[in-house]
């Protein structure tokens, strides 16, 4: 599940067009996201909701009255308050999403942690050799450099990492034996293997910077029509047959306007959406679920997986909205609140994006609707355990110990370099599976805090 984009879809932050589970794309990401990115809007179109109505809470319409720093409280306060269960009364759920169906991967939520471990943790590295990635360089260090090691509960790890296990790298294949073995073992098992086995690498810069950007991305949930409908106008396609001979292809606004365009796509609409701005929101994150209504009015949920874009350059409508002033931030409740209060110039907004991503539908048997779309690691993503990096940081299929501390999360886990993204760059680098629907939207939309990675590496 490729993101489409790991910067908020406004700023120009998660870039939709994955090539992995994000179809605004994972497999390629946005640029990084800023201030304004934090909205899923910001994001280019890279991995992977239809419109419910959603009563505002009283947090939700404070928020908007008080300083930015009360705003950023009152929506960590909403936060906690939809992790206890109470999504109906959210103000910032994006637009054209719904629950995700009984069964669903649950969001990335902060697990309590497991009683300290009676472990040692050696304070030096085992090899003093420093390794050299394409876009990073990995410093050894002792297993103690590690915050949360001995706290973190590792069951939801280790399923990600057994699923990696699918299509493990080269440096790993003689490892997932042991992996699986361990997936009955206790916490404390696991512990002791992976002091035996791996050997923690700092993840750093060339420049010896270790600190760098922790984003997040998600699964929308949308409703959709098999067959365009007075109120289902919005087409979502699958790759031309002619995508090849034109580099680059068609903006969005040719798509929609010139007659050349529309032939070259005529039987390739996937599905119809009501809501332009969630059709946007699927490409942004690369990769969805639709609830398809068919010709003959069954409804059946599908997985919708990132197939490529039209290599347009992805320009953030987030950022676009604040460089005319229409808006004080991009978050969902402002683009929102924008888009009722200027129906006429929506097709405007969205034009301001060229790019566009491109689907395939995949089936969503009943084995795979507790995890994520496919990253492009090639196998399923699991909420809070899977990462989209940099490859050329850190190679996929890898363990990695990340810490990041911020208004959204406190994290300090395990998790599996498992999909990338277009705006996922650089050395200390990651995008963060958070899960899927309107909660899990609130939170990718919202998360941009400081990040800290440790590889694990085999000895």
């Amino acid at each position: 599940m490729c993101c489409a984009s790991s910067e908020p879809p406004f700023q120009g932050g998660l870039q939709s067009g994955r090539s992995g589970s994000r179809a605004g794309g994972r497999v390629g990401s946005s640029p990084p996201c800023s201030g304004w990115e934090s909205s899923p809007f910001l994001r280019p179109e890279n991995m992977v909701h239809h419109t419910i109505s959603t009563s505002k809470s009283r947090a939700a319409r404070a928020s908007r009255k008080i300083s930015s720093m009360k705003r950023l409280q009152r929506l960590y306060f909403v936060f906690n308050f939809l992790i206890v269960g109470t999504l109906a009364g959210c103000g910032g759920v994006p637009v054209g999403e719904m629950a995700p169906e009984s069964g669903s991967p649950q969001i990335a939520v902060e697990q309590p942690t497991t009683p300290a471990s009676k472990l040692s943790f050696p304070s030096q590295p085992a090899s003093n050799a420093v390794l050299q990635q394409a876009r990073s360089r990995w410093i050894p260090v002792g297993w103690a450099e590690l915050p949360g090691l001995g706290e973190d509960p590792l069951g939801e790890a280790w399923s990600a990492w057994a699923r990696s296990c699918e299509r493990p790298g080269p440096a790993f294949a003689s490892l997932c034996a042991d992996v699986r073995r361990l997936g009955q073992g206790s916490d404390e098992e696991r512990r002791s293997w992976m002091l035996e086995r791996l050997q923690p690498y700092r993840v750093e810069t060339f420049q010896s910077e270790p600190v760098g950007l922790l984003t997040g991305y998600y699964e929308p949930v949308v409703e959709a029509s098999r067959l365009p409908t007075a109120s289902h106008t919005v087409p979502l396609y699958g790759t031309p047959a002619q995508l090849h001979l034109r580099k680059p292809w068609y903006s969005r606004q040719e798509i929609d306007t010139l007659p050349e365009a529309q032939a070259a796509l005529k039987g390739r609409e996937i599905a119809w959406l009501a809501d332009p701005v969630a059709a946007l929101n699927l490409q942004i994150q690369g990769s969805g679920r639709l609830l398809v209504t068919e010709p003959d009015g069954r409804q059946r949920m599908v997985r919708l997986g990132y197939a490529g874009t039209n290599d347009q350059p992805y320009r953030s409508v987030g950022g676009w909205l604040l460089s005319r002033r229409e808006v004080r931030d991009a978050s969902w409740p402002s683009i929102r609140n924008w888009v009722a209060q200027n129906p006429g110039r929506v097709q405007e907004m969205l034009w301001s994006n060229p790019r566009v991503t491109f689907f395939r539908e995949q089936p969503l048997p009943e084995s795979e609707t507790a995890v994520g779309p496919r990253g492009a690691q090639g196998v399923p993503l699991t909420a809070g355990r899977s990462i989209a990096v940099d490859p050329g940081s850190i190679p996929y299929g890898t363990p990695v110990w990340l810490a990041s501390a911020g208004p959204q999360l406190q994290l300090q886990r395990l998790v599996l370099a498992q999909d990338t993204g277009s705006a996922i760059t650089g050395a200390v680098r990651a995008d963060y599976f958070v899960g899927t629907g309107p909660e899990a939207s609130l939170i990718a939309g919202r998360l941009k805090q400081p990040l800290r990675l440790w590889v694990l590496w085999p000895r």
